[in-house]
């Protein structure tokens, strides 16, 4: 396995790991990552979407307190069985609209150009967002939220089937417009995280099962590590984060790395690979 692909798995993984549960887009992170890196043929996209599996374990160490509990409760107590189809509710838009327009969207979609404007348009709308006048907190918690809310919030998260939109942004903003506490919002997101990128991962990799072959697993292997430990590091942070902040900071970022990226791209002082 030649070492420079490794070290480039490496890199994809931690940008995968650090940018998944922040409201800056994962996708549109290792779009442009893997364009500067030249890694952005049919087997790397497979690898970007297969290496997100490492971040969910993340997300299943972090909460494994919670998830065990509800699991053990699910055939006797109402609140975990709601959880858990609150979990199915949200999940299911996503897969549903996923396999109608999955194709045409990275056929079309997924280019650095139309990643950089949806990095600007959702800096604007975390903005706009955390600045408009609140509304009272309905849900504090995510034991309290209600089928309604889980549908809606599922909703929200097909916004980022477009590229550089990010999920969890989408349905923590989204969350968080309707009613639901920033922590409920964040914890949520990182619940309806874990079919939906386990199964968009499962999915990739079966469908493009004749592009892969035995000699791709230390690739892969090295991905899902380092997008494990990178997003085990952030998950923690982003849940201290959450307590005493907005995400306004992240709304500034997007704006002005969306920006950059136009502008290297116009002046042509970055190739950017469409």
């Amino acid at each position: 396995m030649d070492v420079v692909l490794l070290v480039k798995a490496a890199i994809m993984g931690v940008v995968e790991g650090l940018t998944e549960f922040l409201p800056i887009s994962s996708t549109g992170h290792l779009i442009l990552a893997g364009s500067l890196l030249g890694f952005d043929d049919a087997k790397a996209k497979v690898f970007d979407i297969a290496i997100q599996t490492g971040a969910i374990f993340a997300v299943i160490l972090v909460y494994w307190q919670k998830i065990r509990a509800t699991v053990v409760a699910l055939p006797t107590q109402r609140q975990a069985r709601r959880l858990a189809l609150n979990v199915i509710i949200g999940f299911l838009p996503a897969v549903v609209l996923a396999l109608i327009f999955g194709k045409l969207i990275k056929e079309h979609l997924f280019t650095p150009v139309v990643v950089a404007s949806t990095f600007i348009l959702g800096g604007f709308v975390i903005l706009w967002a955390e600045r408009r006048s609140p509304r009272a907190v309905r849900v504090h918690d995510v034991d309290d939220m209600t089928p309604l809310d889980a549908l809606k919030v599922g909703l929200a998260q097909c916004l980022a089937m477009v590229p550089g939109t990010s999920r969890s942004g989408a349905t923590i903003i989204g969350g968080m417009l309707l009613g639901l506490s920033r922590k409920a919002a964040t914890d949520f997101s990182f619940f309806l995280a874990i079919p939906t990128l386990i199964g968009a991962g499962m999915y990739s990799l079966y469908k493009e099962r004749h592009l892969l072959s035995m000699a791709d697993v230390p690739l892969f292997a090295v991905g899902l590590v380092f997008s494990f430990i990178s997003a085990w590091l952030c998950v923690r942070w982003l849940l201290r984060y959450i307590s005493t902040h907005s995400f306004v900071p992240f709304a500034y970022y997007r704006i002005g790395f969306g920006i950059v990226v136009l502008l290297t791209a116009w002046t042509g002082w970055v190739t950017w690979a469409d």
